[in-house]
């Protein structure tokens, strides 16, 4: 397989491959793949800069994953405190390098960035693997504000959730997130090769956008859902999750110490409810 120039869309690219037939038949042919590069997220305020995480992620959206990434890691409390989020220069070496600046360091331990938010697109961050440590965040429990999703409603998110994937119909290789309304109606999605990022690139947009917290939305999720994904959702005080994998054992126990209702195997008309069920009807 030979790798060829990057197409015009940032987050696929074109690659020559050997296509093997049943029948024993080779053939040369162009396949479409995701991208997947890395990107380093700096923290600065004036001439001080500190590198605080390298995540593996599909280019774009990045400043979005950045602002998303940072606020779901208790880094960013509002938009107010961003100055400015950019990519480092003008060169093609320094777009895989997003500078989130500040008006202030304070309040920000920068060692405890340093020492635990190196990130990676398969495993999420590492270090942050506790309710205790979520708590102590200051994530606080999903209130319930009357916010119910039909069961009906809840099976038809994967083909909507499809419709949304524009780079998955070329690649099949991305994982997507997206945001639904409690009626279905779609309100905004983001791809990337990681399924966590994702999630911050969804996130980090309505973060920018001050439209947090997403009370009354419902997060669905083209993987599993693991408790690095429901941490965000709960950051983000998003009511209902929904994912078309399993969940594991402590995403549910984040599920239900954050009042979060969790809906796991979402696929041909099927579902399992795995905490706070009261949000879903029949």
């Amino acid at each position: 397989m030979s790798l060829a120039a990057k197409a015009p869309e940032a987050g696929v690219r074109s690659v020559t491959i050997e296509k093997h037939e049943p029948d024993g038949n080779v053939t040369s042919s162009n396949d479409i793949v995701a991208v997947e590069e890395p990107l380093e997220i700096r923290l600065a305020c004036g001439n001080d800069h500190r590198a605080v995480a390298i995540t593996m992620r599909t280019p774009g959206n990045d400043i979005e994953l950045a602002c998303g990434f940072l606020f779901t890691e208790g880094v960013l409390r509002s938009p107010e405190s961003v100055v400015a989020v950019r990519h480092c220069g003008r060169f093609p070496s320094q777009e895989n390098t997003i500078r989130v600046e500040l008006g202030s360091f304070d309040g920000i331990d920068l060692e405890r960035l340093s020492r635990n938010f190196y990130t990676t697109s398969s495993c999420g961050v590492c270090g942050r693997s506790s309710l205790d440590a979520l708590t102590a965040s200051g994530v606080k429990p999903v209130s319930f504000d009357g916010t119910k999703i039909s069961g009906a409603v809840v099976s038809r998110l994967p083909d909507k959730l499809i419709e949304t994937q524009d780079i998955f119909g070329e690649t099949g290789g991305l994982h997507a997130a997206a945001l639904f309304d409690a009626n279905g109606e779609f309100v905004d999605a983001k791809e990337d090769v990681g399924r966590h990022n994702a999630v911050d690139k969804l996130i980090g947009r309505k973060f920018l956008d001050s439209r947090l917290p997403l009370s009354s939305k419902v997060l669905f999720l083209s993987g599993r859902a693991s408790f690095e994904l429901l941490q965000k959702a709960a950051a983000a005080g998003i009511p209902v999750v929904c994912a078309v994998g399993a969940p594991s054992s402590l995403a549910i126990e984040a599920a239900i110490e954050f009042g979060i209702t969790l809906v796991g195997f979402v696929r041909d008309g099927r579902f399992n409810v795995y905490s706070n069920e009261h949000r879903v009807i029949a």
